[in-house]
């Protein structure tokens, strides 16, 4: 029954990219065939991937963390394909093409992420937990509030980061196939619902798996024919993004940091440690089959992505230099045709012709596939694990009722993540991740590390930080540029932080602790209470 409902719903995708085909060559002429092609093909694979995992996917731990029979080095190439992402492609080409080495700061923060994830927690996150970081938590504390708590972040988190990935996926199809913004963001949605709801964790690994491997190998192509135009040399990429910047030599510098310093120190902070709250990102690490692979896994997607964020370095200016010189790729007011987060795409074109534009869209498409599907499983996993499997039912759940939960919740996230992407049109990419992680530090992070690390913790004490992280993070973003201004159009914002982690990061430690002191009972009563047990 399972592979027959499959078998419909790839019918039913393959029914719109032909819909989309069609109105492509009603609306959009200059669009390639190839690319299209390329684009097919990524699509069919992808869906293939999920038929074969679908049918290994037959529990609760297959679903949820691939039967933990992932490889260190596979599991480090698919954490890889979760951080390379919309915003580390699209995104942060497009702010190094608009700014200059300004919109490098995002990549530094990825990748130094990731080590405090290695060092702090990869290890002990695979011995405590069993499919999510609620697991982790609630091993230490306990009860159905931290539960609630943890979940209810865990899909904060997810619905932000969904936003950017939806953004860049509707701005992708609709320049490839010349189709309202609002279809294209629907075709996405009725994708990465497949993917999840039949292949679950099996499927989203290999999706990403060989997503990274595309990605990596493009990154490397398209480095290696940008240096070619300047002779390899540095120096003549450098000096000619300098002569065709509107700014000139100030691309150089680093005008945010000096402008505002504070929102800089603050948006590092974010990227930093908000690595180490991602839901969807932990739950890598319960795929593997002890800690030592959950270590190797997280060296493995370090290298991996320090490299790529090097070749962005070379992407980025490349677009600046080359794409900025051809009106072709601007419209009349000098933005790039398609939107700001097409820089690299124009460039690909510029480098390779059609082929070459069409594997680097293709391969976009299924980044944003790979990371989309990763997410929703993440916030469905919250849904039917945490909250429906753990409390809303007296006694544990079925295996076959968090089955049918975690579907229904997955069929949700996904026509939320279709109205968000829309809702949020025409917003960088990369900084929509940004507020994603500035959420995760000041939530999740605190929670985990002094739920790992610090004895004293208490349930109060976590939902008190981490709830006040959350809350006090979504009303100064909301306050904040982001959203007050570019979203609402209000002439100013009320909040200058952008983003706020560094008031809610400390702030959510300084309650965690606070609360926990409080709440926590004296040792009189401590040895009173083992008394009584023993």
């Amino acid at each position: 029954m399972k592979d027959h409902a499959l078998v419909a719903s790839v019918f039913v995708s393959l029914g719109l990219i032909s819909a989309g085909a069609s109105a492509q060559s009603a609306r959009a002429p200059s669009t390639s065939p190839i690319a299209l092609s390329f684009f097919g093909i990524v699509i069919l694979a992808t869906l293939l991937i999920t038929w074969w995992a679908a049918r290994r996917t037959s529990s609760a731990k297959d679903f949820y963390a691939a039967g933990g029979n992932i490889s260190g080095f596979q599991n480090g190439l698919a954490i890889t394909g979760d951080a390379l992402s919309a915003g580390a492609f699209l995104g942060l080409s497009a702010l190094v093409f608009s700014s200059g080495f300004d919109g490098l700061f995002y990549a530094i923060g990825y990748t130094t992420g990731l080590p405090v994830v290695v060092f702090l927690m990869a290890g002990k996150l695979r011995k405590l937990g069993k499919y999510t970081f609620t697991d982790v938590v609630c091993a230490k504390l306990g009860g159905n509030g931290i539960r609630v708590f943890s979940a209810c972040a865990s899909l904060t988190i997810v619905s932000f980061y969904l936003i950017a990935q939806m953004v860049g996926a509707g701005q992708l199809v609709q320049l490839l196939f010349g189709i309202e913004y609002s279809a294209a963001i629907m075709l996405v949605g009725v994708l990465m619902i497949l993917y999840v709801a039949f292949g679950g964790m099996l499927a989203t690994t290999w999706v990403q798996i060989v997503k990274a491997v595309l990605m990596l190998c493009v990154g490397c192509a398209i480095s290696g024919m940008v240096m070619a135009r300047f002779d390899f040399s540095f120096s003549s990429l450098l000096s000619n993004a300098v002569d065709v910047h509107p700014r000139a030599s100030a691309i150089l510098g680093t005008a945010t940091m000096a402008k505002d310093p504070w929102s800089a120190f603050s948006l590092g902070l974010a990227v930093m440690f908000g690595t180490a709250g991602l839901p969807h990102v932990l739950m890598r690490f319960f795929t593997v089959p002890d800690a030592r692979a959950a270590r190797t896994s997280v060296l493995w997607a370090s290298i991996f992505m320090n490299g790529f964020y090097a070749l962005i370095f070379i992407i980025g200016f490349g677009a600046l230099s080359l794409v900025r010189s051809d009106k072709t790729y601007l419209d009349a007011k000098g933005a790039l045709i398609g939107g700001g987060n097409t820089a690299a795409l124009h460039l690909s074109r510029i480098l390779g012709g059609d082929v070459m534009y069409g594997i680097v869209a293709a391969v976009a498409f299924a980044t944003i596939l790979a990371v989309v599907a990763g997410l929703t499983l993440s916030g469905a996993s919250a849904i039917s694990h945490d909250i429906y499997g753990a409390i809303f039912r007296r006694r544990a759940a079925t295996e076959r009722e968090e089955f049918r939960i975690v579907r229904i919740a997955t069929v949700i996230l996904g026509a939320f993540a279709v109205a968000l992407g829309i809702a949020f049109k025409g917003q960088n990419v990369a900084y929509m991740i940004s507020l994603a992680f500035s959420i995760a530090c000041s939530s999740t992070f605190p929670v985990l590390l002094l739920a790992i690390y610090w004895r004293k913790l208490t349930a109060f004490g976590a939902i008190l930080g981490g709830g006040a992280g959350i809350a006090v993070s979504l009303i100064l973003t909301i306050l904040g540029p982001s959203v007050w201004v570019k979203v609402l159009g209000n002439p100013v914002p009320l909040v200058t932080l952008d983003p706020p982690a560094l008031v809610t990061v400390p702030l959510a430690f300084l309650l965690c602790i606070a609360g926990s002191l409080v709440t926590r009972p004296a040792p009189a009563i401590q040895g009173e209470l083992s008394s009584a047990k023993t």
